[in-house]
C-alpha cells in the first residue's frame, strides 16, 4: 500500500466479473483478509488531518477564545476548564450534525462528494425517515422546508451556545472558588434540546447523525444541573456507553467483527499479524483464537471492568492507570479506522476520560456518594439504562446506537440485489444531491470494472461478519441468478439516499425502501431486498425480512446465530438453514427459469 497506491483486489478486471458470485466472494474476503479495504495511505491522511484541524484543533480553539481561558496550545490552562469541557461536547454536536465527522468521506461511502449531512437535511423534498409511525405530526417521508428550518435553527443554537461567553454560577463558584470563566449559559441549552428531540422525532437519520443518544443527555445534564451534580452524572453517562458496549460484546458476533477490523488498520502493516486472527488462511478464515481474546479481553472486559474501576476508585493510581488504559482503547479503535470512521467520536471521549476522572477525581468530592440526592443518581442511572435493556430485549424497537451496541457486530443489516440495470433508476430520485457509488466512482475516473469490484470489496467485507453469511443465504436461496445481479451492501448505499450511515439496518428498513418505491416505481422482481434484525441478547436466532420494493415484505423468518458464524464467509458448503415463519400468498421461491417471470398474487396472508 503506497500514499497514493491502493491495494486494489489481484485479479484480471476483464474476467473477474463473470464468475459467480460465491467465487467473488472468495477472492475478495481472502484479499481483505490481507490488505482490508485497501485504501492509499492518503486517505487515512486526510482523515487524520480532519480530526486534527477540525475537531481538535478548531473545537479547542473555538472553545478556548470564547471562554477567555487562554491560548489553544497552553493545554495546561484549559484541559480541566468544565465551560471548555461543555464547549468541546457541544463543538462534536455540531460537526457531527453538519455531517463532517462520523460516517464521512470515502471510508463511508461517500466517495464524491465526501459530505452528506447538512448536503441533505437543508434540501426541501429529499427523504426523511420518522423513527415512530403513532407519533403525531411526523407523518410523511418528504422534507419539508419547516424540516430544514427546524434543522437550521438547530445549527444555530447550536454555534450560539459554543461563542457566546460562559455566565457565573454559584454552585460551580462553590467548587472553585477561583474558576472566572463560568458556564455555558443553561439558558442557551434549551433551544438546542428542544430541536434535537423535534427534528428527531421528524426525522430519525438527523438524530442518530447527531449522536443524540449520547450527547442529548449531557446537554441536558448541563441545562440543569448544578456543577457537582452535573460531573456526576456525565461519570455515569461515559459509563454507561463504554458497560453497554461492552454488554453488547457477549455473544458470537463481536468475534467475528475483529479480524476485518484488524486486517482494515494502516496501523497493522505485518500480513503476519493479521493473519493471526484468522483460523488458517486462506482455508479457513473464521476467528482465530487471538481474535477471540482481541475481542473479549481486550474488548468486552475492558469496557466492562475498567468504567467499573473508574466510577468506584478513589486510589489516584488507580484511577490513572484505567484513565490510560481507557485512553489507549479509543486511540486503537481509531488506528483501525473503522468503516463508520467514528474518529471525532472517539478522540472526544479520550479527552473525557482524562477530564472527567483526573481533573475531578472521586476522591476530591466527585465520587458517587458527592451526588446532592440518592433519588437523583437512581433516576440517572434507570434513565441512562433504559434505552439499552429495551434496545437488547426487542432491537427492532430500538436503534442499535441508543442500544449503546457500538460496533459489537450485533448489527440490523441488508443486501441490495438489483435486476441488470435497475440500480440505474436510483439516480431519477429528484432533491437528491448525489449519484450511487458506483456512479461516483466513474466520475472520479474509475474505470467500469474497477469501480464495480471496488463496491464488490465492501459486500465481501460484509460476508466477514456473521449476519453476512446468513444475508448471503437468502439471496442464493431467493434469486437463483444471483450472479448476473447487482448486488449492493445497504450500509454504502443508504447514505446516497439519505446523507448518513453508521451500521444501524434501522436506516434501511422497509421505511427507507417504500420511500425509495413511491419516487422510483420498481416493477416487481427487480429491486430485492434481503434483511435482518439485530439479535436479541436473551434470543439464540435473528429475525430477517425477504423484501420486494414493489410488493412489500415478501417472506419472513429466523436463522440461528450459531449456523451463521460457523460458516464461511463464502458459504462454501452452501446456504445456512433458515426457517420460514411468514410468507405472502402466492409467492414462491423461484427456480432459474422462474427468474425472469417472477409474479405475486397481491393478497397477502397471516
Amino acid at each position: 500500500m503506497g500514499f497514493k497506491t491502493a491495494d486494489f483486489p489481484p485479479v484480471d478486471v476483464t474476467t473477474f466479473l463473470d464468475q459467480p458470485l460465491r467465487e467473488r466472494m472468495r477472492t475478495l474476503a481472502l484479499h481483505w483478509v490481507e490488505f482490508g479495504f485497501g485504501s492509499p495511505r492518503m486517505i487515512h491522511t486526510i482523515y487524520l488531518l480532519k480530526v486534527l484541524l477540525v475537531s481538535a484543533l478548531g473545537g479547542v480553539a473555538v472553545a478556548t477564545w470564547s471562554s477567555g481561558v487562554g491560548p489553544f496550545w497552553d493545554v495546561a490552562a484549559w484541559w480541566n476548564e468544565p465551560i471548555v469541557y461543555q464547549k468541546l461536547v457541544l463543538w462534536t454536536v455540531l460537526i457531527e450534525a453538519l455531517g463532517i465527522a462520523g460516517s464521512w468521506g470515502p471510508l463511508a461511502g461517500k466517495f464524491k462528494p465526501m459530505t452528506g449531512g447538512i448536503m441533505f437535511y437543508a434540501r426541501p423534498g429529499s427523504i426523511r425517515l420518522r423513527p415512530w409511525r403513532r407519533v403525531p405530526f411526523t407523518g410523511g417521508d418528504t422534507r419539508t422546508v419547516a424540516d430544514v428550518l427546524l434543522y437550521l435553527a438547530f445549527l444555530g443554537t447550536l454555534l450560539a451556545a459554543i461563542v457566546l461567553p460562559g455566565v457565573p454560577s454559584a454552585s460551580l463558584s462553590a467548587a472553585l472558588p477561583d474558576n472566572t470563566s463560568g458556564l455555558v449559559n443553561p439558558a442557551l441549552l434549551v433551544a438546542p434540546i428542544v430541536l434535537y428531540i423535534l427534528c428527531g422525532l421528524r426525522d430519525k437519520t438527523i438524530f442518530l447523525t447527531a449522536r443524540g443518544d449520547q450527547y442529548l443527555p449531557a446537554l441536558v445534564f448541563f441545562a440543569v444541573l448544578p456543577f457537582v451534580d452535573m460531573i456526576i452524572a456525565a461519570k455515569l453517562l461515559i459509563c454507561a456507553v463504554w458497560i453497554g458496549a461492552g454488554v453488547s460484546k457477549f455473544g458470537q458476533h463481536f468475534t467475528n467483527v475483529v479480524p476485518p477490523m484488524i486486517s482494515n488498520s494502516p496501523g497493522v502493516p505485518a500480513k503476519w499479524i493479521k493473519r493471526l486472527h484468522y483460523r488458517d488462511f486462506p482455508r479457513d478464515i473464521r476467528p482465530s483464537k487471538v481474535a477471540s481474546f482481541m475481542a473479549h479481553v481486550g474488548g468486552t472486559t475492558v469496557e466492562i471492568v475498567t468504567p467499573l474501576v473508574l466510577l468506584f476508585s478513589t486510589n489516584h493510581w488507580l484511577t490513572l492507570a484505567g484513565v490510560v488504559l481507557m485512553v489507549v482503547f479509543h486511540a486503537f479503535i481509531t488506528s483501525t479506522f473503522p468503516l463508520a470512521v467514528p474518529l471525532e467520536w472517539n478522540v472526544l471521549f479520550a479527552y473525557l476520560s482524562i477530564f472527567l476522572f483526573l481533573g475531578f477525581p472521586n476522591g476530591g468530592g466527585y465520587g458517587l456518594a458527592d451526588i446532592s440526592s440518592p433519588w437523583l443518581a437512581v433516576a440517572i442511572v434507570a434513565a441512562l439504562v433504559f434505552f439499552p435493556i429495551l434496545g437488547n430485549l426487542r432491537p427492532d424497537l430500538v436503534s442499535f446506537l441508543p442500544s449503546m451496541r457500538q460496533y459489537a457486530g450485533n448489527w440490523a443489516s441488508a443486501l441490495w440485489a438489483f435486476a441488470p440495470g435497475a440500480e440505474e433508476k436510483l439516480n431519477t430520485i429528484a432533491h437528491r444531491p448525489t449519484v450511487n457509488q458506483i456512479d461516483q466512482l466513474r466520475a472520479m475516473g474509475y474505470p467500469p470494472e474497477v469501480a464495480e469490484i471496488t463496491m464488490q470489496q465492501t459486500i465481501a467485507w460484509r460476508s466477514m461478519h456473521s449476519q453476512g453469511r446468513g444475508l448471503f443465504s437468502l439471496l442464493y436461496t431467493h434469486i437463483p441468478d444471483i450472479d448476473r445481479w447487482t448486488v449492493r451492501e445497504a450500509e454504502f448505499g443508504c447514505n446516497s439516499l439519505i446523507g448518513f450511515n453508521f451500521g444501524d439496518g434501522h436506516l434501511h428498513n422497509l421505511d427507507l425502501i417504500e420511500a425509495v418505491q413511491s419516487r422510483v416505481g420498481f416493477a416487481p422482481g427487480e429491486w430485492i431486498v434481503v434483511w435482518v434484525e439485530s439479535q436479541p441478547i436473551h434470543r439464540g436466532v435473528q429475525e430477517y425480512q425477504v423484501i420486494d420494493a414493489a410488493l412489500g415484505v415478501v417472506e419472513r423468518g429466523t436463522w440461528r446465530v450459531r449456523d451463521a458464524v460457523e460458516a464461511q464467509p463464502w458459504l462454501p458448503d452452501g446456504p445456512i438453514p433458515h426457517e420460514v415463519t411468514w410468507r405472502r400468498a402466492g409467492y414462491t421461491v423461484p427456480t432459474p427459469l422462474e427468474e425472469s417471470t417472477r409474479v405475486l398474487a397481491p393478497q397477502t396472508v397471516g
